[in-house]
């Protein structure tokens, strides 16, 4: 069983409304073996919402308001989903700032990526979780 970012099966809560649906994923949700999760939306925000990016330890959205509670309650949740299912693997959204896994945006909303880790994913990780984003999971499969 997968945690899955919703917005990669299809599920309209990306920042701007709309969705990154990938449709292998899609299908392990029909499937029964993923759960879907939107980290932004558990924590509170909106959907459509301001872009947010990381710098240093905060989460700021492109109008220069700290969203960083928001972005942490919805990690804890996220979390407790996981705990929940006994899921130990995660598929998620690649650079965001919940979910990014590796890279992730550098807080300026000028596109530049950075190593580094969302919000969620560092919560899930320091509690045993593996994360991988859609690309590592398509090479995954690729490989079986």
């Amino acid at each position: 069983m997968y945690l899955v970012s919703a917005c990669l099966a299809g599920v309209n809560c990306k920042y701007d409304g709309g969705n990154n649906e990938k449709e292998e994923i899609k299908r392990l949700v029909e499937e029964g073996k993923a759960i879907l999760v939107c980290p932004e939306q558990l924590g509170g925000l909106p959907t459509p919402r301001l872009p947010s990016e990381i710098k240093g330890d905060k989460v700021f959205n492109i109008e220069g308001e700290e969203v960083t509670e928001n972005f942490y309650r919805g990690a804890y949740e996220t979390l407790k989903i996981a705990k929940m299912y006994k899921i130990n693997e995660a598929i998620f959204k690649a650079k965001s700032p919940s979910c990014g896994c590796g890279e992730i945006y550098d807080g300026t909303f000028s596109g530049n990526l950075i190593d580094g880790n969302g919000i969620t994913t560092r919560i899930l990780k320091e509690n045993g979780i593996s994360v991988m984003t859609e690309h590592d999971f398509y090479k995954k499969i690729k490989k079986e």
